[in-house]
């Protein structure tokens, strides 16, 4: 070893200040996000929707009690009326059931996250004695720049992106799977009105983006001549807050809904016209009605409903489809003997039929029909429980298949109405009052 010379100097530093702990602050940010993620839980705004459809179930309810002390005549009107109620009781226990639990699991999710909120606070005050040279600022100053670089080396790197689809093209597949139910709840109407439809707008105006919508067959369950506006779904659950856009001011009348098949698109209501073989469109904004009408010999009025073995659903003739290009609508003729043709519904001042595509699906051996990633799905039905996707035809290819066999649980017997959303890859179903929803998985 060589040794030190007398001119040599040695000098030994002692940093008197501990060294700052940064993996228990890098700890701490990780904690705090959790906390973050836990608190906007959907099952915090669930139990919100919950109180208030409970809340909505329990003023039914004592409206419902009170007609019947009122009007029982002791036959068969008391009789209805009590099962009627004892329907709605089970549903508010149901309902109680399904609070409670969200409800625990809230209270359990706020005292732990209380405590790791105060386990925070400690530690954080634990560490200001150690940023005297604001090591957190500088630390959040590295990462900033960390972040730069990668992105600078990111672009440097990457490959142009590809060029932008058109509108109206679809990234998906075919449709492999029917996943739910998502949504199941009867509307603010109770049980008056068995058929409708629901759903949201693929093409929303401005600040609807969140809005859902509602149409229900008020007069004969096959007319109706208003729609039901909601900001949210927590308000469509609950029945609170509609917003009543008139059509007509009589039910029904010229141009007024017939049958449950409506959609939305572009703020505008489509739907098949009263008495008339004519697709109607309804603009939300200047609440004018332009018509688009069907090829002559078209059937209407209950001429070519869909069906099943047991019977067929009512004033079907048309149905409305939404996918990624627009509006479609499903109709027959005793022309194409009963056999589903498809139409595009095409845009402007006035509406039109399109692009017309002639299938040999008998439209009376389905159900229902939707589109999605414009693909033509009908539907059957298999029993109460159970309905069955079983024919497609794609209007890329024209290749039509009889032998799909994909099955969905069914929430209630009959299917009144059923349209795909392709902004949220829902289907929304219509049947026997309640409004359920689905998540579409494709292949």
């Amino acid at each position: 070893m060589q040794g030190v010379s007398a001119a040599d100097c040695i000098c030994k530093l002692t940093n008197a200040e501990k060294p700052f702990p940064k993996d228990k602050l890098l700890s701490i940010e990780t904690s705090a996000v959790e906390c973050h993620h836990s608190i906007q839980s959907a099952k915090v705004s669930e139990e919100a929707a919950l109180r208030l459809g409970l809340h909505k179930r329990l003023l039914q309810l004592q409206d419902d009690v009170s007609a019947l002390e009122r009007e029982d005549d002791g036959a068969l009107y008391g009789a209805v009326s009590l099962r009627i109620i004892e329907l709605e009781l089970a549903e508010i226990l149901q309902l109680i059931s399904r609070l409670n639990r969200t409800h625990d699991m809230n209270k359990s999710l706020s005292t732990n996250i209380s405590a790791t909120v105060q386990q925070l606070t400690e530690e954080l005050k634990q560490l200001e004695e150690f940023d005297h040279m604001q090591v957190v600022r500088k630390l959040q100053e590295s990462k900033h720049l960390h972040t730069r670089l990668a992105q600078c080396q990111g672009e440097l790197q990457a490959t142009p992106p590809p060029p932008t689809p058109p509108q109206g093209t679809c990234h998906q597949s075919h449709l492999a799977k029917v996943d739910g139910p998502r949504t199941y709840t009867i509307t603010e109407y109770g049980t008056s009105y068995p058929y409708g439809s629901w759903g949201q707008d693929p093409k929303p105006a401005p600040g609807k983006e969140n809005w859902y919508w509602l149409v229900a067959l008020t007069s004969s369950d096959v007319f109706a001549n208003y729609v039901l506006q909601y900001k949210s779904l927590t308000a469509l659950v609950a029945g609170v807050g509609s917003m009543v856009v008139s059509i007509a001011s009589n039910n029904p009348t010229t141009n007024t809904i017939q049958g449950p098949n409506v959609v939305m698109y572009g703020d505008a209501l489509y739907y098949e016209c009263y008495n008339s073989p004519s697709v109607c469109r309804f603009n939300l904004t200047s609440q004018q009605i332009t018509t688009a009408p069907l090829p002559p010999n078209s059937g209407v009025n209950n001429k070519f409903p869909f069906c099943h073995l047991e019977g067929c659903y009512i004033y079907t003739d048309m149905d409305l489809l939404t996918d990624d290009s627009g509006v479609w609508v499903v109709y027959t003729s005793a022309d194409h003997y009963g056999n589903v043709i498809l139409s595009q519904v095409e845009s402007g001042d006035v509406p039109r039929l399109g692009r017309t595509i002639k299938t040999s699906l008998h439209k009376r051996t389905a159900t229902n029909t939707f589109m999605a990633c414009g693909v033509l799905y009908a539907t059957r039905y298999v029993d109460k429980e159970t309905e069955e996707i079983f024919y497609s035809f794609d209007t890329h290819t024209g290749l039509q298949r009889y032998d799909l066999d994909i099955r969905f649980k069914k929430m209630q017997p009959d299917v009144h109405s059923l349209n795909y959303n392709p902004s949220d890859h829902m289907l929304y179903v219509y049947g026997n009052s309640y409004a359920v929803s689905y998540e579409v998985i494709f292949d």
